[in-house]
């Protein structure tokens, strides 16, 4: 097994205090969820066959918007953008219960 780096010594010890867990933990399920969003979005653009540039067209909007989107290492885009995007990639958004909420 590896030695841990000095960053991930640091972060283990952080995380034992049960208050900057909880919120490490409610940022790393945000940045995940973004994330997911975004490579399902990329996926499906590939799946159709779309250029990024039909894409912006189809979404209505800025060419950079969608490149920016698609190769920034940490994209934070607004609900507006998710939803035009869902509708030009003919995908439906749900929103569901966390799994680990969901009743047995």
């Amino acid at each position: 097994m590896s030695e841990l780096t000095g960053a991930e010594r640091y972060l283990r010890d952080r995380r034992e205090d049960p208050a900057y867990d909880r919120a490490y933990t409610a940022a790393r399920r945000h940045i995940d969820q973004i994330d997911a969003i975004i490579r399902a979005f990329d996926q499906r653009r590939c799946n159709l066959q779309l250029s990024k540039a039909e894409l912006a067209r189809r979404a209505d909007l800025r060419p950079e918007v969608i490149r920016r989107l698609f190769s920034a290492e940490s994209p934070n885009p607004t609900l507006a953008t998710v939803v035009a995007l869902a509708g030009a990639l003919e995908l439906e958004l749900v929103a569901e219960p966390y799994e680990d909420s969901r009743a047995s």
